[in-house]
This record gives C-alpha cells, sequence and structure tokens, in this order.
C-alpha cells in the first residue's frame, strides 16, 4: 500500500491498472489524488489555476485511475487522470477553517453505524442550506434500492459544509467554463465531458471533520449529468473511494449507487473493454467474477456457487456469464446485466450479499442504548437498537432465557436476575435473519453480543 504525506493510500488495481503500469503510465506513490485538467491546483478554491512548474512537470507524470459514465442507462468506463499538486500548509489551514459538520440522519452514535459523508461543492456560503436539502434528496434517491432500502436505519448522514467562491463548477456546461470551488470540481475532466473530477486530498481534509466516515460522496452543485468514482483510494479516516456526483440530475444519483457497489461491497466491475482480450492472470479477489464456469464453481464451491440457478431481481437466473472485470473473455460473471454493469439497474443476488455484508462491516447488529461499560440495577431498564428483522434472545449469566424475545428493552429482574447480593450479568444477542446472505462467513457479520455488569 503506497501513501502519502497526508495518509491517503493507492490500493495497488487489480488487473487494468498493473497493464497501464507496465505500458509506461506512472500511478501516484506519493499522493492518492486526482483531478481534471481544469481541476484545483495549488490555490485553494481554484478549478483553473495551475501548480508551479516543477510541480506540474510533476503532476503530469503521475495519473490516478477513475471511472466515469458516458449517460444514464450506460455501461461505465474507466481512465487515468492526471493528479494535483499536493496542497500546501495554507491550503490545509483554510480548510481547517471552513464549513461545518451538520448531522442530517441520525439512527445511532457515530461508529455504530454505517456514517455516510455527503461534502457539497461549488456552493457558496449562502447556498449551504440548498446544500443540505441536495443531499436530503440524494440520500432518499440512494435509500430507495435494494439493499438500502431494507438497511437504511443502518446508516447515519452527515453534511460536512465547504464554502465555494464562486457557486456552481468548471466545465458546466461547456469546457471554456472555469470556477473557483472548494474543492475544485469540474466536469470535462481530462477532456472527458461526463467525467466530474475532484481533488481528493482536498476531500479527505474535509471528510476528516466528521466524527466517523464510511462511505464519502462528493456533491456538486450542477444539473449536468456526470460524476466519477475513485476506487484506488484507501483512507486513514477509514473509508474506501470517493464518489462525485451533480446535485440535480437524479440521474447520477445511479452513479453513486454504482460506486458504493465498490467502496461498500467490494465489488467487481461486471462490464469489459471492446477488444480487451483474454484475463490470464490469478483468481481475482473480488466475489462477483471469477476465471470458473458455473460447473466450476458448484463443484469447487467458489463464490457465488450456493446462488446458481436462483433468479435474480436485476433479472434472469444466476450462472456464470461470459465477460467482467474490463475482460470481455477470461471471465465470468454471476447474471446478465446488474448495476456493476448498467447503470439504472438492480443488485444481483450476490451483489447484494456482498453489500449487507459491507453494511454490517461499519454497522452494528444492534447497538447499545444503555451503556456497557457501566452497572446497571436490578430494577434498571436495559435499552438496545436492533435493525429491521434482528432477532433478539436474552442470557443471565451466559444462559439463555425465554423471557424477553426479540423485545428491546428489559430488566434485568424481569429476565430472572435473583435479588441474591451477587454479581450478575445480563446479554443480549442480535442476529440479522435474512435470507439474502447464504455465505457463512458473511453471516458471522450478522450478528452480535452486548453486555452488562448487574450490581450487587
Amino acid at each position: 500500500m503506497r501513501s502519502d504525506k497526508s495518509g491517503i493510500s493507492l490500493r495497488g488495481r487489480r488487473t487494468r491498472l498493473q497493464i497501464a503500469v507496465a505500458a509506461g503510465v506512472v500511478v501516484a506513490a506519493s499522493l492518492a489524488a486526482t483531478a481534471g485538467a481544469t481541476a484545483a491546483g495549488p490555490d485553494a478554491g481554484s478549478s483553473a489555476s495551475s501548480a508551479s512548474s516543477s510541480s506540474a512537470t510533476e503532476s503530469a507524470e503521475r495519473r490516478q485511475h477513475v471511472e466515469y459514465f458516458p449517460g444514464p442507462d450506460s455501461h461505465p468506463r474507466h481512465t487515468t487522470v492526471p493528479v494535483p499538486a499536493p496542497l500546501n500548509h495554507k491550503q490545509r489551514t483554510a480548510i481547517a477553517g471552513d464549513g461545518k459538520v451538520v448531522e442530517l440522519v441520525k439512527n445511532g452514535p457515530a461508529g455504530s453505524k454505517a456514517d455516510v459523508v455527503f461534502i457539497g461543492d461549488g456552493y457558496t456560503k449562502s447556498q449551504q442550506k440548498d446544500f443540505q436539502a441536495d443531499v436530503r434528496t440524494k440520500w432518499k434517491d440512494l435509500s430507495k434500492v435494494e439493499p438500502y432500502a431494507t438497511y437504511k436505519k443502518q446508516f447515519n448522514v452527515w453534511a460536512v459544509e465547504a464554502h465555494s467562491p464562486q457557486s456552481g463548477v468548471g466545465g458546466d456546461p461547456t469546457p471554456d467554463v472555469s470556477k473557483r470551488t472548494a474543492l475544485g470540481s469540474s466536469f470535462y475532466c481530462d477532456g472527458i465531458e461526463r467525467l466530474l473530477c475532484v481533488n481528493p486530498e482536498k476531500v479527505e481534509a474535509y471528510a476528516s471533520k466528521a466524527p466517523d466516515a464510511d462511505l464519502v460522496i462528493v456533491l456538486a452543485n450542477s444539473t449536468m449529468y456526470g460524476g466519477a468514482g475513485y476506487n484506488d483510494i484507501t483512507s486513514p479516516s477509514g473509508y474506501d473511494g470517493i464518489a462525485t456526483a451533480s446535485s440535480d440530475s437524479y440521474d447520477s444519483s445511479q452513479i453513486l449507487v454504482h460506486e458504493t457497489g465498490h467502496s461498500l461491497g467490494k465489488l467487481a466491475d461486471e462490464y469489459w473493454d471492446e477488444g480487451s482480450g483474454r484475463y490470464d492472470a490469478a483468481e481475482p479477489w473480488e466475489s462477483n467474477i471469477s476465471k470458473l464456469k458455473a460447473d466450476q464453481l458448484t463443484a469447487q464451491k467458489k463464490k457465488w456457487y450456493r446462488w446458481i440457478g436462483r433468479t435474480s431481481p436485476d433479472g434472469g437466473k444466476v450462472g456464470a456469464y461470459r465477460g467482467g472485470g474490463y475482460f470481455e473473455r477470461g471471465l465470468y460473471r454471476p447474471t446478465d446485466d446488474s448495476i456493476m454493469r448498467t447503470l439504472g439497474n438492480e443488485f444481483n443476488l450476490p451483489g447484494r450479499e456482498a453489500m449487507i455484508a459491507g453494511f454490517h462491516r461499519h454497522a452494528s447488529v444492534i447497538s447499545a442504548i444503555t451503556r456497557t461499560s457501566v452497572e446497571v440495577r436490578r430494577t434498571q431498564t436495559i435499552t438496545v437498537q436492533a435493525g429491521k428483522g434482528v432477532q433478539l434472545r436474552w442470557y443471565v449469566d451466559g444462559r439463555a432465557t425465554d423471557k424477553g424475545k426479540d423485545k428491546a428493552s428489559m430488566t434485568p429482574r424481569a429476565l430472572g436476575v435473583p435479588a441474591d447480593g451477587r454479581a450478575h450479568k445480563v446479554s443480549v444477542r442480535g442476529t440479522d435473519t435474512t435470507k439474502a446472505v447464504l455465505d457463512p462467513t458473511l453471516r458471522k457479520l450478522l450478528t452480535k453480543k452486548l453486555t452488562w455488569r448487574v450490581a450487587r
């Protein structure tokens, strides 16, 4: 893993990036940041400023992998774009004193839920209420899609204000338009119309203001369709990848759904490049692409074999369809046309399983409303918060009791703790009973136990 002074790291990109490096494209080893030709330079807030001659030369030699979307209902594409110069002390100081953090959706303490951080760009100081309204709209769009719809109570949503000197973003509506914005957002990034780039190092500086960050989305103040996915970035703040999208383009919401498939579900792209040839490297680590055909997956009990033959919500049955991971041959995907291939479609069954597991990596199945670090009295009510479909089972001194089944609030006395002057323990185990996760290893993420000491 490679990192720069800011702590942002670039994960090694499987296959296509390795090929690009072999072809002479040098990926930044000291900075996990990127922007388009019109994206922010060393002057804070400018989407058109340039670095010094030495920095410009250095940046020109460095490229960052990004994914973009030519149009609604289209197959995504990927490319590399120039990396901007590192932030200087003046820029970091300005960001530290800019804006505030607003909690828009609260379903539990930060860290106990999956914390989604939206950062606005192209919003002036007087437009921050508009930014918050746009965040609510985008979150509503995102949480309509399964499995978000079922698990939306597992998320907190934060809005991080970034005050831009000018309203709007660069490249909207034409490539000659330049805007001074907090994050340097711009369309026509590296000459590609719908590619909406930002400066990821600035994104990191703003995202780190939130109490926790598991998913980071940059919302650009624009009606123009477009966005991007920076899927090779690992942040010390806890998130993997950055997604960008337009605030007032409904179709851009689908970009966010797709990109979270990478960041939360750890899913591979299920499309391929024309003329890409055959994949001849090792078995990919992602759960939704494989070198194995359906009968081989079943015989070897690999990856999505448990789902083979079942009808998938994106249409058709789960099997092994040729093409994926950017290669036309040599790799197979679970279904013909999930959202990891075409925007506007659903996650397939293996994809939903991976997404739910991803949610639970960040959000506890149950969380304690009554603190576990403090002794409780025998007559005191213990309360937990549980998500939809979570089964609750209570225990006294390690032994299961039939009392309080599926109840989120109980007293030790009601559970059968005796008034004998001795110390006791009360526990509750929460288990997500969803049938959308079949893998036993992933199902381990779907259970959690909390314990309280009962005072003598």
